[in-house]
Order: C-alpha cells, then sequence, then structure tokens
C-alpha cells in the first residue's frame, strides 16, 4: 500500500472510532508478536470547513483530499501551509490463553485521544484493536499442525514452521484459546511552518 494511501485510510479510520480499552490476562501466554511503523510527512494545501474537506500534498506533486468528520474538532485550527505528520503503528499479537471456558469469538476496542486545550493544533492519537478468539481442537506434534475453531466459518489447520514454537507444542491443551491481536494505533501531529 502506498504511503499517501495508508495516511488516507488511516485518517479515515479516526473519524470511526470509539472509546474503549484492552488488557491482557497475567495468565495468558505470549505466543508471537510483529509491529510495523509507517511515518508520513506531509502539508496542508487547502482547507475548506464548510465542506470538512482537508486538501494535503501528495507524492509527485498531487493533491490528496481528506473528509475529516464531526470529530476534528479543531479543524478550524488548520491552516494551509501547516505540517502534517501522521505515523501508523500496527502490530499483531497471538496469544495463547489458558483459560479452558473461553468460546471462539471477535472483539473489537477503539479509542480516541484529542489533543489538549493548551495545544490549539488540530492532532490526537486514535486506536483499533481486533481480537479474534479460536479454540484449539487437535493438536498433532509430529506434523507440527494445530486445529483451530474460529468464530466464523471452517477449521483451520496451522501449520508451525518456527522450531522454538514447535518445541513449545507439547505444553498445549485441546480446549485451549488461541487469540489472535491486530492493534492499530495512529498518531497525527500539526504545527505551523518555521
Amino acid at each position: 500500500m502506498k504511503p499517501l494511501r495508508r495516511f488516507a485510510h488511516a485518517f479515515a479510520v479516526v473519524s470511526l472510532l470509539s472509546a474503549a480499552s484492552f488488557t491482557v490476562q497475567a495468565e495468558d501466554i505470549l505466543i508471537d508478536a510483529v509491529a510495523t511503523e509507517d511515518v508520513v510527512n506531509t502539508k496542508v494545501l487547502a482547507v475548506d470547513l464548510d465542506k470538512r474537506i482537508v486538501t494535503v500534498a501528495g507524492p509527485e506533486n498531487s493533491e490528496v483530499p481528506i473528509q475529516v468528520s464531526e470529530q476534528a474538532k479543531a479543524l478550524h485550527n488548520l491552516k494551509v501551509g501547516d505540517l502534517v505528520n501522521i505515523t501508523v503503528n500496527r502490530s499483531v499479537a497471538t496469544v495463547l490463553e489458558t483459560d479452558l471456558t473461553k468460546a471462539p469469538g471477535i472483539s473489537k476496542e477503539a479509542g480516541v485521544i484529542r489533543a489538549t486545550k493548551d495545544n490549539p493544533n488540530p492532532g490526537g492519537e486514535a486506536f483499533r484493536q481486533i481480537k479474534v478468539t479460536s479454540k484449539i481442537t487437535k493438536i498433532d506434534l509430529k506434523t507440527h499442525e494445530v486445529t483451530l475453531t474460529p468464530p466464523e466459518g471452517p477449521q483451520k489447520v496451522v501449520k508451525v514452521e518456527d522450531p522454538d514454537l514447535q518445541a513449545r507444542m507439547k505444553n498445549l491443551k485441546v480446549g485451549q484459546s488461541v487469540v489472535i491481536v491486530y492493534t492499530d494505533v495512529l498518531t497525527i501531529t500539526t504545527r505551523s511552518p518555521s
């Protein structure tokens, strides 16, 4: 995905989010985690307050219009020439739950943190987290495969390729849950050019 397309998608995500939080239980075991970060620096080319459209500089001298939701309360402070920094952090964590009573399911949580009153520049931080829980229904130590029952659809067989994880498979139990947690954190800061 191109950086500016990521930026436009991430910016749109901010307008969809609502407040929530997420916790991991102490008895849960982290199996694997991967994190990435994308950074886009751009500048404001136009601001249409009535239509709530902000146009920013794109690649190769292009212009990218972005529809901004009502949640952008400080939009009136944004000016042509302001610099915009967007940082998108994404992570995927796989967790083994030791509670055998959990059923397959999907949960979504989100939140928004706005800039403070003392900071007139628009910006803020938003997060979205999706948690998919699948139940372990079969473990094959010889082929290094685990069969999972997801919340929707047919069972899935997962081949464990990592030698460290293969060695830890003997600790798995049928009935345990594997949870994959997808997290996106979007941070937007703006400032007037110096």
